[in-house]
């Protein structure tokens, strides 16, 4: 078919879109079909691919230019062997459907098998130029349109030997790997810019490694997965964060807790869950951490002064002058059920210092409950470790530590003393 229309392709546009209709079993359409002969190669402008039922009106793929560089050798033989593809602008969406059906896949035929497919074979080199690209979920009962969770944008890529047919979904072989780069990359409710990493696509499975990119002031490193088998695509995230701005962070995730904590944030964090048909898809993530916070201050806990006036020292040490400040805070932590707890918190702040245990909420209502031991390090006068010991503090070395509670919320914490059994 190929040759004859190398004279005049657009003529051939009807026997080429039905040609992509019955290979993809959707909807296609094309503006104009052109060549260029150095190389030799079909150009193909404004192609779109529309979304099959039962998802909304839309387009999986939407690309102002393709170029399809074709070996001419074959053509010879009255084979059509695409050597690579590039993609121009290329917008992409991605739906998942709550029964488990992709957009991008063969939609499946009245028998439950799927459609007749016009192999597409494999193509050495595809390149993807200035894309974008959005994920979502279709949401229970209606298949309403849900809210992004996945979008990238200035996406460049480099794959090579993509297997269509695995790709449409036919085939458990792997589909595609090579290198990907974005502008900014948006998950969940956290971005990133200047991202670069290494891309491997499998059937029902997209595993995103090496990742470096920029995160708030910081870098970011690590590695990130998503399985699309099964009704519900999960997802697993690892990564390595350095000199980040808590402040930037916590506004981007936690809106309300946006100048709560501020300072520089280092460690690593391991998340995973599923990615769920709901307007809150990430609800149930879950994952461990560990994580410290450098040159810090929580304004609206004001720990240092807090814990002073609890116990009634007269002699505030450095507190006074850094009532909200602190030196670190170092902390092991785990995420379930939209809360966030630690077994151990370490606070170096100035005078204080604070060994504890807590759960804070980040559903939106920040509640918090916190128990630790406080050691003031500024030695206090006799009579003030008198009035200490007989409160239930503990008096070592000249320096008093105490037991305290912290309840209430972030903007609110409500601070009373506790019990040297706690």
């Amino acid at each position: 078919m190929v040759v004859p229309v190398l004279v005049n392709p657009d003529r051939y546009r009807a026997q080429v879109i039905s040609f992509l209709e019955k290979a993809t079993g959707k909807q296609i359409e094309i503006g104009h079909i052109g060549v260029n002969w150095i190389p030799l190669s079909i150009r193909i402008d404004n192609l779109g691919v529309r979304n099959p039922k039962p998802f909304p009106a839309g387009d999986v793929l939407k690309t102002a230019r393709i170029d399809a560089s074709l070996d001419a050798g074959e053509l010879l033989h009255r084979r059509v062997v695409i050597k690579s593809l590039v993609l121009h602008d290329p917008v992409i969406n991605v739906i998942s459907d709550p029964d488990g059906l992709w957009n991008f896949e063969n939609p499946p035929s009245p028998t439950q098998k799927r459609a007749p497919s016009f192999a597409l074979g494999v193509i050495s080199l595809v390149v993807i130029e200035s894309g974008e690209l959005f994920g979502s979920s279709l949401i229970d009962p209606e298949d309403r349109p849900g809210p992004v969770v996945l979008e990238a944008h200035g996406l460049g890529a480099r794959l090579e030997q993509l297997n269509f047919d695995a790709f449409l979904g036919s085939s458990s072989s792997a589909v595609a790997h090579g290198d990907m780069a974005a502008s900014s990359l948006r998950f969940g409710s956290i971005a990133a810019t200047k991202v670069k990493c290494k891309l491997r696509l499998q059937a029902r499975e997209v595993l995103i490694g090496d990742v470096k990119a920029e995160l708030y002031g910081g870098v970011a490193q690590g590695d990130l997965s998503f399985n699309l088998s099964g009704k519900t695509p999960t997802f697993q995230a690892d990564a390595r964060l350095n000199r980040v701005n808590v402040d930037h962070l916590l506004l981007a995730a936690f809106r309300s807790a946006h100048g709560k904590i501020m300072g520089t944030m280092e460690g690593d964090v391991k998340l995973a869950g599923p990615i769920e048909h709901t307007f809150e898809p990430l609800a149930a993530m879950h994952g461990t951490g560990h994580v410290t916070v450098r040159n810090g201050k929580a304004p609206t806990l004001m720990l240092n002064q807090n814990l002073m006036k609890l116990a009634h020292f007269n002699n505030l040490g450095p507190a006074k002058e850094d009532a909200s400040s602190f030196a670190f805070i170092s902390a092991e932590m785990e995420l379930a059920h939209q809360r966030i707890s630690s077994k151990k918190i370490d606070v170096d702040g100035y005078g204080v210092d604070v060994d504890g245990a807590g759960t804070i909420s980040v559903s939106g209502s920040d509640d918090l409950a916190f128990a630790g031991i406080a050691a003031i390090t500024t030695k206090q006068g006799f009579f003030t470790n008198i009035a200490a010991r007989l409160s239930g503090a503990t008096v070592k070395d000249g320096k008093i530590s105490f037991p305290f509670r912290v309840s209430g919320t972030v903007a609110n914490p409500t601070f009373t003393k506790g019990k040297k059994e706690d």
